[in-house]
């Protein structure tokens, strides 16, 4: 009986988990608090106020004088009969528009895959060659970790001003021809490269180090027949984190899309957040779900596949690489990252990030280092106070994801379902959410990403619980009459509680840079706040006339994704 409740558990959390997103896509019209019939008419008639009259026969014709759970069931009821709602800004049917803009999204992905797989072989490559001349197939894999630092936002800026501007190679907007595909399949594809070509060749190395390798290679088989069988044996396992990658681009392909004024369904649903019409929101929402959930699907499907016969035979011998020396120049990075920053601060925060005192789009001289934004504002002092701003706000997201994941972790059964779906959430689509409820502001996309943070370090956590579970002193400690609410702060949380803080601390560059893509995408800190996204969105627009603007923007934000990198690569050691 309790084992077969320890099975239930699991897939008991997971269909809950989804039963609950989708209850709240469908009362993303209520959760804001505020009417929906006024929301729908300020909609379609701007900032006019409605008569009483108009706003009742609103409600009768839609639905809404019933309350919120009828409008739900009927909501649901539209979804089995093939009608996602109607556009509270156009009032025409959702659906229609959104499957076009999915087909245009699925193209720049599919492209930013091919990109991302290219990426992964080069990185692997070396490590693949290495291990088939028998020679130290370890990799400080420096580059890899440089390319998953970089956010898509970021990049798409970073192309933008070099290859279109600069260079005029690739046209900068559109979706007309294949040249359009170009950049942002680059910007998309790269990142999402760099972390699976990270896992490829972690997993590649792994294999080498296994006993087979050398039976084979006494055997007489050829380096081609061995180099299939490593890869047949290390793409099992990564097919889970391909899928997340896959899903990852989902929330990319958003910022990719707004860059390059790209007809995607990322677009359509950000407009439609701006906007706030809730229909075209919720549809795009739950597509993106919907794509989520299919891509995890076939990943694991793939998985299966490939590993055949051994899925059911535990055939499968688990290798670790024995990591490489520590090297202690590695620290010199990331306090020369703090050592810049802290410049910037001590040079900036005594000035005015706020007043339009200057030119227009001043270049940078004497009095103004870095120059002036489209306001006439002093770049350098709006880096500065974001800075403060940026980094402050990723600290706290850090510290209660900390808390949230430690709490979640400790009871992974019951939490499975909740920490899986959270983690193939990209922060975007977890903000849209969070804008749908309370609009665009700091607090909106604090709680937007820590709404994501936080499932690593649970997933991670309830890892370490399972290891320290084990131990001898610990399962002896229930016979000697230590109840589990002893055993978890005297033995389990003493055990875990480092790793996930180490953990923790190294997301923290990429909760900075989360925060950053959210207000870049309007979805975080509203104008006039100096927060590094929004210092980007500001300056994109006069791309053309004063590239350097974006550019340091970019390099501001590159900062963090250095110190990010220099991070991983020395725990990696």
């Amino acid at each position: 009986m309790i084992r077969t409740l320890d099975r239930l558990t699991p897939a008991l959390s997971r269909g809950v988990t989804l039963c609950a997103v989708m209850v709240l896509v469908a009362m993303l019209p209520w959760i804001s608090g505020r009417d929906p019939a006024r929301s729908i008419l300020r909609a379609r008639m701007g900032e006019q106020d409605a008569s009483p009259e108009a706003l009742a026969a609103l409600r009768d014709r839609l639905g809404l004088a019933e309350g919120p759970v009828a409008h739900m069931r009927g909501w649901f009821a539209g979804l089995a009969q093939g009608d996602w709602g109607t556009s509270w800004i156009s009032g025409a049917p959702v659906l229609p528009g959104m499957v076009k803009a999915l087909g245009v999204s699925l193209t720049l992905m599919s492209a930013a895959f091919a990109v991302a797989l290219v990426t992964a072989v080069l990185l692997a490559g070396p490590t693949m060659r290495r291990g088939l001349r028998g020679r130290d197939t370890r990799s400080s894999g420096t580059v890899a970790a440089s390319l998953t630092a970089m956010p898509e936002f970021m990049l798409s800026a970073l192309f933008l001003v070099v290859f279109s501007v600069w260079l005029g190679w690739l046209p900068p907007y559109g979706w007309q021809g294949p040249a359009h595909v170009v950049l942002p399949a680059l910007a998309l594809g790269l990142p999402g490269g760099g972390l699976l070509g990270r896992l490829l060749t972690n997993a590649v190395a792994a294999t080498f180090h296994e006993r087979w390798i050398a039976t084979w290679a006494v055997a007489g088989f050829s380096r081609r027949q061995i180099a299939r069988a490593v890869l047949r044996r290390s793409l099992p396992a990564l097919m889970p984190q391909m899928g997340m990658i896959v899903v990852g681009m989902t929330g990319g392909a958003i910022a990719v899309e707004q860059v390059f004024s790209i007809p995607g369904l990322g677009r359509a649903v950000l407009g439609a957040a701006s906007a706030q019409d809730l229909p075209a929101l919720q549809a795009g929402i739950l597509i993106l779900l919907l794509n989520a959930l299919v891509i995890g699907v076939v990943a694991n499907l793939i998985r299966v596949a490939l590993l055949g016969r051994a899925l059911h035979m535990g055939a499968l011998p688990v290798a670790r690489v024995v990591p490489l020396p520590p090297d202690p120049r590695l620290w010199l990075v990331p306090a020369a990252v703090v050592v810049i920053l802290l410049v910037l601060l001590a040079a900036g925060l005594p000035r005015d990030p706020f007043t339009s005192q200057f030119l227009r789009l001043q270049p940078p001289g004497f009095d103004l280092p870095l120059g002036a934004d489209g306001l006439g504002r002093d770049v350098l002092a709006r880096i500065a106070h974001g800075a403060l701003s940026t980094v402050g706000m990723a600290v706290l997201v850090t510290l209660i994801s900390l808390f949230i994941g430690l709490g979640m972790g400790l009871m992974p059964r019951l939490a499975i379902g909740l920490i899986e779906v959270t983690k193939a959430t990209p922060p975007t689509i977890a903000a849209l959410i969070v804008v749908a409820a309370m609009g665009p502001s700091a607090p909106g996309a604090l709680l937007a990403v820590t709404a994501v943070a936080w499932a690593p370090l649970a997933a991670h956590t309830a890892a370490l619980v399972t290891e320290a579970r084990a131990q001898p002193h610990v399962r002896i400690a229930p016979i000697l009459g230590v109840g589990p609410l002893r055993l978890i702060p005297r033995s389990i949380l003493p055990a875990i509680f480092g790793p996930v803080l180490r953990h923790a601390m190294l997301r923290l560059p990429g909760n900075a840079l989360a925060l950053a893509a959210l207000g870049f995408l309007g979805l975080g800190a509203r104008p006039p706040s100096p927060e590094w996204g929004l210092i980007l969105a500001d300056a994109l627009p006069y791309v053309e006339r004063a590239p350097l603007a974006v550019l340091t923007s970019v390099l501001a934000l590159a900062l963090i994704s250095v110190l990010g990198v220099s991070l991983v690569s020395m725990t990696r050691r």
